[in-house]
């Protein structure tokens, strides 16, 4: 059985409970603060308040948020009566929700169904509104007829043989075929290409919720239908300031219904083109720019305004540094201190998250204040291992909302940085959406990475291929259709480190396409490597003898190796055992709790070693996961080493091992089949073996450098 994920989110709530509405509990969670507040209503109970996950922390780092999940799903209650889905019923979970946070007045924005609520909440409370945001609304008599929705209501109430598309919205069908209806229906209202993840989301919630909830909700939304001259009245009585957003390729509710609201109300309308019914989660940078806006000019909260004119400033760059193992923040380091050599008058500031932001605090750098900002994609990975196994691509897909939430954070420290140059250390956030948004590209963008398309791990089937392949597409689309994005594309390695496979079926192979769209730098040390008089001399320092055989064990800093850890000192007796003078220091990062560790005379467990380039450089043996900055830190020092690639990790099990066999270095281990005595065989046998692996350029930070000082 496939092990169940613990959803890290990019935004926890500062209160949260439960409120009573017509004898139906109701979920609800405040976030922020700041006024105006902000009500985030879900249409429910197709889906839940996890549909404003990619809106809700963009608004609560500047206003107080307020969502619930509707009655019928979330952790809402559940009632399957007809009469308990009435509009009326919605409106007053609306109000119970607003009284149980002390919410007086409100900016309410609502998606689909909701919006109609929200008209009949703003003519029974007019008071209690003061903006109403409408993404493709659904609102009954306005916009034109939808043909294949008027054929479906023809036949809700019958009992289909075999109905097929839209003939799924019938009574029967979604009740005894809940998940065909609703994996047909947001197939259609996804539009948009590349949108496996947002169907994916879509679906789960849905199916939270069950087919005689959301037949009745359907019967009971209908119960006293107004006509469409009341409807068009209480459109026109709104008397709030207004915004509606629709795709103009919207098949749930035809951009007709969005564009006569707008007009009815005197409302702002943005039509997205080419956007389907779900802009909000397939479009969300511009859907919480949108929103955000409207919501500031509400609030009359005076912008601060800056400018230096452009003789007047020295050259900036914004350094984005990837949380995803400290490797980077040492390389990304070493190439910052070489584009100071050649360009000494840059300025550079830092967006980074822990535990990056300790490593650049103790270099000396400017960390952006906006750091903290930032949610935690480190802590996101964590929380996805189970032991020693990372499915990586699939915890990268599920990162989506964290991914939309920093991009948010980085793109309103560009807007007001007058920066020359952002340099993205696997920034994925700012990659992907200045490319599905590149109007939004201020000054040069330099992309680093080392490894290039995601792969398969062999056990994910055809659809984890047909996954990995439509992702590659989509980046392979991005980078030919806006060339302009990437100032630089640069890799940090060289052309045969390039796995030799296929961006997938019908895609150029990944040596191909990557020559042809990047520079490549070698490989970026942290540091030389010493020479074997500084060795002795490092080793002294680090307080090991030269009669003893020092071993380290190291996870990295992103909290996924405690399983490793384990293994290695439950192997530490057997070795101790058999080579005299033999000690292990493990070191575990910041965020593995230290405790539970066996204790052994000669072995040591420490937290954060904020040099520990220099223990692995000096060291008689390591053992450490398959991470790239790591294991070539260790291949450049000349020193043995054990890997474990982490399970389902596809970078460590292909790209980093092709790699590393490239160079003859370390020895891969399968964490599956080894036990703490074989482990300490494989130990023994690595201290005794000569290294004679492959010398690792030294020049990578100086290459890399002279390509980001190209663009200052």
């Amino acid at each position: 059985m496939p092990r169940a994920v613990t959803m890290v989110r990019a935004r926890l709530p500062d209160r949260e409970g439960d409120v009573s509405s017509g004898g139906v509990a109701i979920h609800y969670e405040v976030h922020g603060s700041g006024s105006p507040t902000v009500l985030l209503v879900p249409p429910a109970p197709i889906t839940h308040a996890q549909i404003w996950k990619t809106l809700l922390p963009h608004l609560a780092r500047h206003n107080r948020v307020v969502t619930f999940d509707g009655r019928g799903n979330g952790r809402s209650g559940r009632p399957t009566a007809i009469e308990d889905h009435t509009r009326a019923a919605n409106v007053a979970d609306i109000v119970a929700v607003l009284d149980a946070t002390g919410t007086q007045q409100a900016v309410v924005v609502t998606l689909c169904d909701a919006a109609w609520w929200a008209l009949d909440l703003i003519a029974v409370h007019p008071e209690r509104v003061v903006g109403f945001v409408a993404l493709e609304p659904g609102i009954p008599h306005l916009g034109g007829p939808q043909a294949h929705w008027a054929a479906a209501v023809e036949t809700w109430g019958e009992h289909l043989e075999d109905p097929q598309g839209w003939q799924l919205f019938n009574r029967h069908a979604i009740t005894t075929s809940h998940r065909r209806w609703v994996e047909f229906f947001f197939d259609a209202q996804l539009v948009e290409p590349h949108s496996t993840k947002q169907l994916e989301d879509a679906v789960g919630w849905a199916l939270e919720s069950t087919g005689q909830i959301l037949a009745a909700s359907e019967e009971g939304h209908d119960l006293d239908m107004p006509t469409r001259e009341e409807i068009v009245a209480r459109c026109r009585g709104i008397g709030v300031p207004t915004l509606v957003v629709h795709g103009d390729q919207d098949v749930c509710q035809n951009v007709d219904k969005g564009r006569e609201l707008a007009e009815l109300t005197g409302g702002e309308l943005l039509v997205i083109e080419g956007g389907g019914h779900l802009a909000l989660v397939r479009d969300p940078v511009r859907v919480n720019r949108a929103v955000g806006d409207f919501v500031d000019r509400l609030s009359r909260r005076p912008a601060p305004h800056r400018w230096t004119r452009a003789r007047s400033r020295a050259p900036r760059a914004l350094y984005v540094s990837s949380p995803i193992g400290l490797g980077h923040a040492r390389r990304d380091l070493a190439i910052a201190g070489e584009l100071r050599r050649l360009r000494p008058e840059v300025e550079i500031d830092w967006l980074a998250q822990n535990p990056v932001t300790a490593v650049l605090e103790a270099a000396g750098e400017t960390v952006h204040p906006a750091s903290p900002w930032l949610a935690s994609e480190s802590g996101h990975l964590a929380s996805e291992a189970d032991g020693h196994d990372l499915h990586c691509f699939q915890a990268l897909r599920r990162m989506d909302e964290i991914l939309v939430a920093n991009f948010m954070v980085f793109q309103e420290v560009v807007e007001s940085g007058l920066y020359d140059v952002v340099v993205g250390d696997e920034a994925w956030d700012v990659d992907h959406f200045w490319h599905e948004n590149p109007e939004l590209k201020r000054g040069a963008h330099v992309w680093f990475t080392d490894f290039v398309g995601f792969l398969p791990m062999p056990d994910g089937g055809e659809r984890e291929a047909a996954l990995t392949a439509d992702y590659n597409a989509e980046m392979v689309e991005h980078v030919a259709r806006f060339p302009r994005v990437r100032d630089r594309s640069v890799f940090v390695g060289n052309p045969e480190d390039l796995v030799p496979d296929a961006l997938g079926p019908g895609l150029p192979t990944i040596p191909d396409w990557t020559r042809s769209h990047f520079d490549f730098c070698g490989y970026v040390t942290g540091d030389t490597p010493p020479t074997d008089e500084q060795r002795a001399e490092w080793r002294g320092r680090l307080g090991y003898r030269e009669d003893e055989q020092v071993c380290v064990v190291t996870v990295g800093g992103s909290g996924v190796g405690r399983a490793l850890l384990d293994l290695a000192v439950a192997a530490y007796p057997h070795v101790a055992r058999a080579v005299p003078g033999f000690r292990m220091i493990a070191v575990a990062g910041p965020r593995i709790d230290l405790r539970g560790f066996p204790p052994h005379p000669g072995l040591e467990v420490r937290g954060f070693v904020p040099d520990l380039y220099r223990h692995l450089a000096v060291c008689d043996l390591a053992v450490v996961q398959g991470g790239l900055a790591t294991t070539m830190e260790l291949a450049a020092a000349q020193r043995p080493f054990l890997y474990f690639p982490l399970l389902h990790h596809f970078e460590q099990s292909f790209h980093v091992r092709h790699r590393l066999e490239r160079y003859r270095a370390g020895t891969c281990m399968d964490f599956a089949t080894t036990d703490p005595e074989s482990l300490a065989d494989a130990m023994v046998r690595a201290l005794s073996t000569p290294v004679r692996s492959r010398p690792v350029e030294t020049d990578g930070a100086a290459r890399a450098a002279r390509l980001v000082a190209d663009l200052l």
